[in-house]
């Protein structure tokens, strides 16, 4: 049977590989996509949604939820373009009439408790709004999956605090610290997963919309990395999320107590990991330490063929 999954997503480049990645693993079930601002503004990342479905035309259709409008004060538009996906202009159907994001999340949990897994690839916002709505709702996840947060590796929205922790600090201290199961993926393991330019020479499966689409938005994010961090390659940080539920062999883990600094001027959004064994705390997330990129990079090839 199907893994159902839930995608909460503010798309960018990685994430609409993220998502092509679910929406085409047999082994996953995504019956819902959920909008959030993050990389771009809501009514855009709604948008991008939309676009990234009709783009890949998978064999199931997920129910769509709208973003909420919330100004991060930041933005990904140096890393994946204006509007998210690089330079390009898709086409996207109207968007009227979508339910919130944070109430179909609870409106799916309700409609099947304990069967889902939220894969969280952005600001953690409409996953905290849906604990307000659904106060039972840590309980009745089978897992949260964060793309998030950051042990040793630098920040990437400051010094030392991730994106989507940095966007919204107060949502990401609730989520690490609920009674779910969550795994936290750190850029630490997340950096690792590198898409490089000779990745767009070719794919086993030329003709899918998935190699088409992707074949379209991926440039602009290997240029950018490589203008601004000095990397040949893109990194697919959100694709890592859809791994740890399609391929979760690919990752080790530990179990870390960790917090999230939410008033710091300097480390807003920075997730603190107490490893003093002598305090004796208890873990309140799993945090992945390590990914095997070859087994990753088969299994993007293998699911959408690039």
């Amino acid at each position: 049977m199907a893994k159902k999954v839930v995608l909460i997503s503010d798309p960018g480049i990685d994430g609409a590989f993220a998502i092509a990645l679910a929406l085409y693993d047999p082994e996953l079930e995504v019956v819902g996509m959920l909008a959030t601002p993050g990389n771009v503004p809501a009514q855009q990342a709604t948008k991008n949604l939309r676009i990234v479905l009709e783009q890949l035309d998978p064999p199931r259709l997920p129910r769509l939820g709208a973003a909420p409008e919330i100004d991060y004060g930041i933005d990904g538009a140096k890393l994946h373009g204006p509007n998210g996906l690089g330079h390009t202009d898709f086409p996207a159907a109207s968007l009227a009439h979508l339910p919130p994001s944070e109430k179909l999340l609870a409106e799916l949990v309700r409609q099947y408790p304990d069967e889902l897994t939220v894969v969280c690839m952005g600001p953690l916002t409409v996953l905290s709004r849906a604990f307000d709505l659904y106060p039972d709702l840590p309980t009745q996840i089978k897992q949260i999956i964060v793309v998030g947060g950051a042990i040793l590796e630098p920040g990437n929205a400051g010094p030392v605090s991730e994106f989507h922790f940095f966007c919204d600090a107060k949502a990401a201290r609730r989520v690490v610290n609920c009674p779910a199961s969550v795994l936290l993926l750190p850029l630490d393991v997340s950096r690792k997963v590198l898409y490089s330019p000779t990745d767009l020479l070719g794919g086993e499966s030329e003709l899918s919309p998935a190699y088409h689409f992707l074949r379209q938005v991926v440039p602009f994010g290997i240029a950018a990395t490589s203008h601004y961090y000095g990397i040949e390659g893109f990194h697919l940080k959100d694709v890592l999320g859809v791994v740890a539920v399609g391929l979760a062999s690919a990752l080790s883990t530990a179990h870390m107590y960790v917090d999230v600094e939410i008033h710091g001027e300097l480390t807003r959004g920075m997730t603190v990991f107490d490893r003093r064994t002598w305090e004796r705390v208890t873990p309140n997330v799993e945090a992945a330490t390590d990914v095997d990129t070859k087994a990753v990079r088969e299994y993007i090839r293998r699911v959408v063929g690039y």
